[in-house]
């Protein structure tokens, strides 16, 4: 670590990461006339991995109507998306919502209160009172509070993928996995795809898109596809009549108001209380809710666009898709192909080995936050400045989401699931992000 007196220039605040997270507290920061800088190691800033995509067949999961970046605004998308696209369309693209961010990210960037740096932040240590954060090449950067809002990680690759080169993916948002997709222009091999949720689904139109003319097959532990959305009466539920701390009780009460109100509606009300049920589980209720529960909660409550669940149905009638429950045993490269056995679930033995000619890795964000490969997450953790919580898979933050231990020290979005949960999709992380701006606002005005 460099020294406090090779730092650059110190701000107000730094964010390390600029996709929605980092963007809309750097946002919502200028607004509070705070100055803050974002270091973002992509090439482009605003849109992170989630929006960051180019393929016009990737519709966001949320209405147009509900994805406003500004909790004080909810129409703000809507009102984009009617002036630069097709409004009437309920689901919007995601590279169109990519643009939304950029946009707010250069209105912020041209109020002089947030300025951008590359580069892939490595390490910090806290000196004379500020954070010093090392980014690659030896450039230091200072602020007063540090946020880490670095998103969802790609999933740790499977023991047997180390023998298989370059026909296993690991991240399908990757340079390797578009010049993948280009390779299989044309081809009729089967590809392979582990996973069966939101990421399986955007990877299946992209070789849709790519004419790839062969067949996925897309396999999980259960072989659970996300729920489409469709219209439902709301029946909301106060959060006094909800079995609060006792998961079971919780269980019977979703199933039970499915069978009267409709499952969506059952989901959807428990919508404004998931935070505060969550917290009200003890650990060992948590952890067999990640077990056993979540991938039937997963695929009801992080719903596809219709159109998009028409294109998945067409593709599995027509042969083109299949899904399959069960997962992988082994798997071996034969020449410019994979073999690969699966043990499908409910049969008693492995089926014979299958060639694909590529397999992509679609099994979600990483589970556990021992595991990142991030360089500066790495390096926090060995130092002992942030700790997993107590499930293991983000940071220990309070309820304001500082990082325990620190009032300087902030991790918002997917990095503070732990605590709360519902925090990956934009509804729940853009109030996140104006509270955090708020009270680091606060501190700073208390000097």
């Amino acid at each position: 670590m460099a020294s406090a007196a090779m730092a650059d220039a110190s701000s107000q605040v730094l964010i390390v990461g600029a996709g929605f997270s980092g963007t809309m507290v750097a946002a919502n920061l200028a607004r509070l006339n705070v100055t803050s800088r974002l270091v973002e190691a992509a090439p482009v800033a605003g849109p992170g991995r989630a929006y960051g995509t180019a393929d016009p067949d990737h519709l966001l999961n949320v209405p147009a109507a509900g994805m406003s970046a500004w909790p004080g605004d909810p129409d703000a998308f809507q009102r984009y998306w009617h002036e630069h696209g097709d409004g009437s369309a309920p689901f919007a693209p995601r590279r169109l919502y990519g643009e939304y961010l950029r946009g707010i990210l250069a209105e912020a960037c041209a109020s002089g209160r947030v300025r951008v740096a590359g580069g892939q932040a490595v390490s910090a240590a806290k000196a004379a009172g500020e954070w010093q954060v090392q980014v690659d090449g030896g450039h230091v950067l200072s602020a007063r509070h540090l946020v880490l809002a670095t998103g969802n990680e790609p999933s740790a690759a499977p023991g047997w993928a180390a023998e298989l080169g370059d026909r296993f993916v690991a991240d399908p948002w990757s340079r390797q996995a578009g010049a993948a997709l280009a390779q299989l222009a044309g081809r009729r091999d089967d590809v392979l795809i582990i996973g069966t949720g939101l990421t399986m689904i955007d990877l299946a139109l992209s070789l849709q898109a790519a004419g790839f003319a062969g067949r996925t097959i897309a396999v999980s532990r259960r072989g659970l596809l996300p729920r489409p959305h469709d219209a439902f009466a709301p029946a909301p539920v106060a959060l006094a009549d909800l079995p609060a701390g006792d998961l079971m009780a919780l269980w019977r009460w979703i199933r039970h108001r499915s069978g009267t109100t409709g499952w969506r509606a059952a989901v959807d009300c428990l919508r404004p209380h998931t935070q505060t049920l969550w917290q009200a589980l003890d650990d060992t209720a948590k952890r067999r809710f990640l077990r056993h529960a979540r991938p039937h909660w997963d695929v009801r409550r992080h719903r596809i666009a219709p159109a998009v669940a028409g294109r998945l149905a067409e593709a599995i009638r027509a042969g083109r898709l299949e899904v399959q429950a069960g997962r992988i045993v082994d798997a071996r490269r034969e020449d410019r192909m994979v073999a690969v056995r699966i043990h499908r679930r409910g049969e008693a033995a492995a089926v014979e080995w299958r060639r694909y000619s590529r397999i992509f890795n679609c099994t979600g964000p990483l589970g556990s936050i021992r595991d990142t490969r991030d360089p500066l997450l790495s390096d926090l953790l060995g130092s002992g400045t942030i700790a997993a919580d107590n499930l293991g898979i983000a940071i220990s933050v309070d309820a304001c989401a500082r990082v325990r231990g620190h009032d300087d020290l902030w991790a918002v979005g997917p990095l503070s699931r732990g605590e709360f949960w519902e925090m990956t999709a934009v509804p729940d992380i853009r109030v996140q992000a104006a509270a955090v701006a708020e009270r680091i606002a606060s501190q700073l005005a208390l000097g």
